[in-house]
Order: C-alpha cells, then structure tokens, then sequence
C-alpha cells in the first residue's frame, strides 16, 4: 500500500509526465453543450493570444474568431537562452499561424493601432476598423527604458537586452563568440515582477556553458536588485557543480542587498553604476530592465498605476473596460507567474468563459498549471510545478498545497538528464497545443 508521501510523488511525476507531454492540454477544455455565437477579436499572436483562438474554437465551433498579428510568425522567448548557448539555432523557435488558420481561425497581419471600447470597435495601422462582441488582448510585455538611465531602445542595438527572441538575440551570441577568454560577461537582471521570473539565471547557466566550453578562464557576473530569486537553491547547486560558484568563480551572483542593482550605464565603456554606487565594467554587457503591459494596453486604458492589467481572475475581463479580457504576462494575476505556460493556462480559462457568457451559460470555476524547465548544463536541467485555483471567495488565484513541487536537491544524474529531455519535449508539444 502506497504511503502518501509516495503518492504526492506519484502524482507529480505523473503530473510532470502530461505536462511534458501535452502542457496544460492535458487539464482538457470541454466543449460547450449549448452553441455560442458572435466575433471575438484577439490582439496579439503570442503564447497566450494563440492559445485562446485555438480553444475558442475548439470550445464553441460557432465563435467566430479573428486573431491580429503584427508579425507573420513568432519567436518563442522560452528556449531562446539555448540559442546563447550555441545548443539551438534562432529558427528552431518560430512559429507559424497555420494551424490557427486550419481551425477556422481568421489570421490577419497587421498592427492594431487602437481599441474603442464604447463602439467595441479594433482599428489597425493597414486601416481596417474590426467590431467585436468581445475582444481579449494579450499584448506581452514592453521594457521601462526610464528605469537604467543611459539606457534605450536605440543602446540596446549595442547593449542587447535580448528579452524578446529574435535579432537581439542573436546580437548577445555574437558578442559572445566575439568575446576573447577571459573577459566578463554581465547579466543585469530586472526586479520583480517581469517575464518569466528563472530566466535570467537559466541564461547564466547556458553562458557559462559556451564559455567553459570555448572561453574557460572568462566568467558571468550577475548584478540583481532582488536579495533571492526563483528555484535559487536548485542553481546555485548547478553552478557550484557544473561552473564554479561564487566570488573568483565561472558564476558570481550579487544580490541586492549587496549592491542594489543597476541604474546607469556608459554604453561607450559598457559601465554600470549601482544603486550603492558601485561600477562595474563589461566585456559583454546584458541589460534586462524593469517591465510593464505592450504599449497596446497603455493605448486601450487596460492599465492601472502598477503598469500592469488588472482583471476578474474569473474571466479575465479588464475591470477598466467591459467586454475586453486581458491574459498573458500584461495582466496583473497574483500568484500566476509571468511565463508562457501561465500565459497558456489563463487564455485556456479566459476561452471557456467567453464561450459560456456568449452562450448564456454560468462562467466555470477555473483551474490553472504552471510548469517552468530550466536548463542550466547539457545534460542538467530543473524544474517547478504547480497548480490552482479560484479562491473560494472568486477575487483571487491561490496555489493548491502539496501540488507540484520543485526538482529535488537530491536528484541523481540521471533525474537531472530526464529532466533536460523533459524539457526539450515540452517545447514541442507545447508549441503544438499553441499553435497547432
């Protein structure tokens, strides 16, 4: 007879598994019974923009749904630190929309200049004008220029934050390969909250992979206004193993409360100043600010004072204009991550409600998974899980106790490259509930 802790162990390998195997598919989105009608208009292709034409039609085949995209494919960001790494090419992440098209979605690429929420109305820069009975909006993320002084869009041709995969990203990778051995790399992370909270220390680990391979006697220097940071027990112990850790090592990690993060640099110079005043010189400089919602959800009023979107966690209807659903890392979710399995899970819920209310049916509590790979060596990777919840009052989304869990500390080398595989499995088949 199983204990229960063996069960609980049971249950998240299992959980691991589908997640792996299926993402946050394999929760499932039923059909509604009763047939809804009406024009759902989606602004933005991403993760969680993809995701709700997808399971709008599948959740009522008489919706119909318009997705407006700026871009004619996308770039996943998530894997896109393997590409620094030298383990994939950029290519490997883009993403098409046919298999949006092929469920009866309507793709247009354009970029949406403005939403009217009184005529319910989309207006695009090609000049088409979209009504909609209701329209959601997953926008991403836009990084705060303001919060680096010295820094803009402009520096950053020069000073990649590369926090969006695409040229940026392949701007890092060059200064990388052009960088001589023993130079210093410097990662300034950004404080919370901001996309896909492992990031920034999943993209140390594979730097210092390239450069034990290639650059031995170089190292990464992560500057962090935050005093502790996601899975940090579980990379410290990569990096200690794998990379050398700790002030003289491959990887040095200076939280905030010993230097308070970056607010200047010299991009002449590639020197950053710190809040205590420290500088800090760099051979390659990565520079990740401080983020807010797409410039979208500023132009629609989506936007309170946080720079976020708030939402009914119900339905994720903005609660600033009817008839408008913001999902993604723009809307403000407390205890859903910035990620894109996140992103997935809230438009799954954000589909279903949408169905319902067209159809006149009660809007079901929802359920959400969030499940985040890091892959921090070749053949070492960790991991997080979790589940929840609508709170029983309907005002917030709370984690499921004893749900999910981390990878543990003591995993052996083969947990660890299972864990890679894992990883690598849930990219594919999760691009493929996204986009189909």
């Amino acid at each position: 007879m199983r204990t229960t802790s063996s069960r609980r162990r049971f249950l998240k390998h299992a959980l691991k598994h589908a997640i792996a195997l299926g993402g946050a598919a394999a929760l499932g989105l039923p059909r509604l019974a009763a047939a809804a009608s009406g024009h759902i208009v989606i602004v933005g292709g991403g993760t969680g923009g993809a995701t709700a034409a997808r399971y709008l039609r599948r959740a009522d085949p008489g919706l119909s749904v318009t997705l407006i995209e700026r871009e004619p494919s996308h770039l996943t960001c998530y894997m896109s630190n393997e590409v620094l790494g030298g383990e994939r090419g950029l290519d490997s992440l883009r993403q098409g929309y046919d298999g949006l098209r092929a469920a009866g979605v309507t793709v247009i690429i354009d970029t949406v200049t403005g939403i009217d929420p009184a005529a319910r109305e989309v207006a695009t820069q090609g000049g088409r004008r979209l009504g909609y009975d209701r329209c959601i909006v997953a926008p991403g993320i836009d990084l705060r220029w303001d919060s680096i002084a010295g820094y803009s869009a402009a520096v950053a041709e020069t000073i990649p934050h590369a926090w969006k995969a695409g040229a940026q990203t392949l701007t890092l990778r060059a200064q990388l390969e052009a960088m001589p051995d023993g130079g210093t790399v410097v990662i300034a992370a950004p404080p919370n909250p901001y996309r896909c909270p492992p990031a920034p220390y999943e993209r140390a680990s594979l730097i210092a992979q390239y450069l034990k391979r290639h650059k031995p006697a170089s190292r990464v220097l992560m500057l962090d206004p935050k005093t502790s940071f996601a899975k940090q027990a579980l990379f410290e112990q990569a990096w200690a193993a794998l990379y050398g850790y700790g002030e003289g090592q491959m990887i040095e990690w200076r939280s905030g409360a010993d230097l308070s993060g970056v607010v200047e640099v010299d991009a002449a110079s590639r020197t950053v100043r710190t809040a205590f005043g420290d500088l800090v010189q760099a051979d390659v400089l990565n520079l990740i600010p401080a983020q807010q919602a797409g410039p979208i959800a500023f132009a629609a009023d989506l936007t309170d004072a946080s720079g976020w979107c708030p939402v009914d966690p119900l339905t994720f209807e903005s609660t600033r204009h009817p008839y408008i659903h913001v999902i993604g890392d723009a809307c403000t979710a407390p205890a859903l991550p910035k990620s894109g399995v996140a992103a997935n899970a809230e438009a799954k819920a954000c589909a279903a409600a949408i169905a319902a209310l067209q159809a006149g049916l009660e809007v079901p509590s929802p359920s959400f998974v969030n499940a985040c790979y890091s892959v921090v060596g070749s053949d070492w990777a960790i991991s997080v899980l979790a589940v929840y919840r609508l709170s029983d009052d309907g005002q917030s989304i709370t984690a499921i106790p004893g749900a999910g869990g981390l990878s543990p500390a003591d995993a052996g080398e083969r947990h660890r490259r299972i864990d890679v595989d894992y990883a690598h499995s849930w990219y594919r088949n999760f691009t493929r509930d996204v986009f189909g």
